[in-house]
């Protein structure tokens, strides 16, 4: 039972590293000492910096203790030279005899052989601790490492009669002011945020965070033919952001686009082709707005790992429709002022889209 409380803490302390550490995972790491007690801990705070064992052992007061301590940590430490020195090799030259994991590393770069550098050094390794928390909480990295690809958010808005835009994809504010937060919050824990063309073209959208404090995704939206107008936010140069077409455009400051292959046309072709590209680049997660084109094909394609819906109350009466899909086995309904948030995640019995 106290093993599962360290163990917990080292999740806590991972989970700081949100949207800092990407596209490195968040780890956490928690010494304990020979009375039983915390003496030193500490977490991955920034991608290219100390990772989470370096700071845990840095902040224990008497290093002499460390040969009589157990460390906690949440990711099976790292036996390659990256942009720091392998973990594994300061824990066995500090001394430390017993290493408790939570996760082992998808990453092929570590595979198992942090573990094993520890064991042949003598150190006693278990691990597997708490192991679906802390899957749940790396869940962008086990899929970029698991499924080759970034984690896929899907998030849309539609009224009590299932519509998301108004005719002719006019835009209609369907969501309250707290879903709205909420999204602008959602923002700030994904790499990317990816629109199709008639969203951007129709709602001209900023898709930036401007609402809650925190680091602003890159912005992603196809457009086949260069048909968006250059005066349209998404051209702005206020953040990074990718086009993804079938015509050359030189790159603008914190504006590329990437020309696509012209046999790749329809979107079952054009959308893995992106997801590819973004994985490429580093980009480990992918928050989707949108529209019903780009949505249906992920859900058709089971490309996404979560679904975030908001009901309104609110009724269109015509419009266009949302995508239909099973309203089951959702992991949870919640209210969001005058709102309900359906969320759910792919576990293989998800509801597919419905006729």
């Amino acid at each position: 039972m106290h093993d599962e409380l360290f163990m917990r803490r080292a999740l806590d302390l991972a989970a700081l590293g949100q949207g800092t550490a990407r596209p490195n995972p968040m780890v956490g790491c928690v010494v304990v000492g020979p009375g039983g007690t915390i003496i030193g801990e500490g977490y991955h705070q920034q991608y290219g910096g100390p990772h989470a064992e370096v700071n845990a052992l840095a902040s224990v007061e008497n290093q002499d203790l460390l040969r009589q301590s157990r460390v906690f940590v949440t990711l099976e430490p790292c036996a390659h030279h990256g942009k720091t020195p392998p973990c594994a090799d300061l824990l066995i030259a500090r001394g430390v005899p017993e290493v408790i994991v939570c996760n082992d590393d998808p990453n092929p770069l570590v595979g198992g052989q942090g573990l094993a550098r520890l064991r042949a050094a003598g150190i006693q390794v278990s691990t597997g601790l708490l192991a679906a928390e802390g899957r749940q909480l790396n869940r962008r990295f086990f899929t970029m490492q698991e499924k080759k690809r970034p984690y896929v958010v899907l998030k849309w808005a539609e009224s009590a009669d299932g519509f998301l835009a108004g005719p002719h994809f006019q835009a209609v504010q369907i969501s309250g002011p707290q879903a709205g937060l909420l999204t602008h919050k959602w923002r700030t824990e994904e790499a990317s945020i990816l629109v199709g063309t008639r969203t951007a073209l129709h709602d001209n959208p900023r898709l930036n965070a401007r609402d809650w404090p925190g680091p602003q995704p890159t912005r992603i939206t196809l457009d086949k033919n260069l048909s968006l107008p250059p005066a349209h936010h998404l051209f702005d140069g206020t953040q990074p952001t990718l086009v993804y077409t079938h015509r050359h455009c030189e790159a603008r400051p914190n504006l590329d686009f990437i020309t696509l292959p012209t046999d790749i046309a329809a979107a079952p072709d054009v959308l893995p082709a992106v997801l590819a590209d973004l994985r490429a680049r580093g980009l480990d997660s992918v928050l989707v707005e949108g529209g019903p084109t780009v949505i249906g094909t992920l859900l058709a394609s089971n490309l996404w790992d979560e679904m975030r819906v908001f009901r309104s109350p609110r009724r269109l009466e015509r419009g266009i429709a949302a995508p239909r899909v099973g309203l089951r086995n959702w992991r949870s309904v919640e209210n969001v002022g005058p709102d309900k948030l359906f969320w759910f995640e792919n576990d293989g019995s998800a509801a597919l889209p419905l006729a």
